[in-house]
């Protein structure tokens, strides 16, 4: 029993110098002016490709200043992995509780729910395996990132060590790669479609022919279009269904009941006729030439 006493402390005590080497170890404040030349899981796929015997696979990357990013992509990777990335400190607790009760319901640790921090923070210097042990490094190391690099270097780092296909790093090596384009060029579409595999870039393309990479693309363009990040050009426009309203149905003009509401206003010596919160319109008859209710 006392054996297994000191067994259980010994490796209580290799976890916690394990875990708690994350706060002083790697050196984070190297990433404020440096750009790191090679990431952990960068490596994890060199060792990946030596176990397949694909020997002559290499990483392409090639890296980019953000302001030579377009903002059709940044804006596209934000609404695709982490629409709260300016307002939280690291995490998005609302994300991860999501998480956490879908794992509970598949009955698998799954987590999900990383914010663009915390995606960083493992494509640095951790692993794409998924334990509660590699979250909690995972966690910490996001803690001290946050705490060093402003919210935009956190974002250039990001799309430059992000994996955007197999041994393709960077998104100025994946707009090359997948467009023959500098990442400057890149249109709202083009930026959807590589914000929609990065889930699982691995699996998915930009430019294959997969109903996932389809509809999650579309979806993020909708909403870059709805928040006024894209503007719609004519042939998009003159594509959408045409209005086909009839025209007596419209009323044009002050409604009837504007009108009776402000003689009321005006036979009673000058005061308003009580509210009791939201306006709502009494049954009048259509104005002249309508057949439609104001």
């Amino acid at each position: 029993m006392k054996l297994v006493r000191i067994i259980f402390i010994v490796l209580l005590l290799l976890f916690v110098a394990d875990v708690g080497r994350y706060f002083f170890y790697p050196d984070v404040q190297r990433l404020v002016d440096e750009n790191p030349a090679k990431t952990a899981f960068m490596e994890y796929r060199e060792a990946e490709w030596q176990r397949e015997g694909r020997n002559d696979k290499k990483i392409e990357q090639k890296w980019v200043s953000l302001r030579n990013v377009s903002q059709n992509l940044i804006k596209a990777v934000l609404i695709s992995e982490d629409d709260k990335f300016w307002q939280h400190e690291g995490f998005d607790y609302q994300a991860i509780e999501r998480a956490l009760e879908k794992n509970i319901l598949a009955k698998k640790f799954k987590m999900g729910g990383s914010t663009i921090s915390q995606q960083l923070a493992k494509n640095l210097y951790l692993s794409p395996t998924k334990n509660p042990v590699r979250k909690i490094k995972e966690a910490i190391l996001t803690w001290r990132l946050e705490k060093t690099l402003s919210k935009r270097r956190i974002l250039e780092l990001y799309v430059n060590v992000a994996e955007w296909g197999d041994g393709i790093f960077g998104i100025g090596q994946a707009a090359r790669h997948y467009y023959g384009i500098s990442p400057a060029k890149l249109s709202a579409k083009q930026a959807s479609k590589l914000a929609a595999i990065l889930p699982n870039p691995i699996l998915f393309s930009p430019t294959g022919s997969s109903r996932y990479v389809r509809n999650r693309s579309s979806l993020i363009y909708a909403i870059m279009r709805k928040r006024g990040i894209v503007v719609q050009d004519y042939k998009e426009v003159m594509a959408l269904t045409p209005d086909t309203t009839a025209v007596d149905s419209v009323v044009i003009g002050v409604p009837q009941y504007l009108l009776d509401q402000a003689i009321k206003a005006d036979s009673t010596s000058g005061k308003v006729p009580e509210s009791d919160g939201a306006a709502t319109p009494p049954e009048t008859p259509a104005a002249k030439g309508s057949t439609g209710a104001p």
